[in-house]
């Protein structure tokens, strides 16, 4: 049914993220691709951003290359066919700006129990459900 799938994963939640890649694997099929994706948040210009040295972002991305590498190795089975993708901004706009590039059918995602402030601002699940133009499964933790 799904021919391409995009598992939108966050290394700094490895249980979460074990169950997102769980969730894909069980829709996932021979002869698909699974994209797994994790998004390093882009500071800007804010003024968070001037507290980091110069390069910080870009040490962070090489980071997020090995941990996705070192993730993938140990959560997805040796033979399925795997593309790694590393992305730097905002998490929702990352994984929706993936989607659609890599053409996928399917975007598998985690979601936590939602606090207070979800509500009030809505978790990044809910604005990926809200605008990709592809199915969403989120994964509950």
């Amino acid at each position: 049914m799904f021919r391409n799938i995009l598992a939108a994963v966050d290394l700094g939640d490895q249980e979460t993220s074990t169950k997102v890649i769980d969730g894909a694997l069980e829709v996932f099929s021979n002869g698909d691709t699974l994209h797994v994706i994790t998004v390093v948040p882009d500071y800007g210009l804010s003024i968070v951003g001037t507290f980091f040295p110069k390069g910080h972002e870009s040490e962070l991305i090489e980071h997020a290359q090995t941990e996705l590498h070192a993730f993938t190795a140990k959560t997805v089975p040796e033979g399925t066919p795997l593309q790694h993708v590393i992305a730097h901004g905002s998490i929702y706009e990352e994984i929706i700006r993936a989607a659609n590039k890599l053409k996928v059918d399917l975007i598998v995602m985690g979601s936590h129990r939602p606090a207070l402030e979800d509500y009030l601002l809505g978790p990044n699940a809910a604005r990926v459900m809200r605008h990709a133009d592809q199915s969403v499964l989120v994964v509950r933790n």
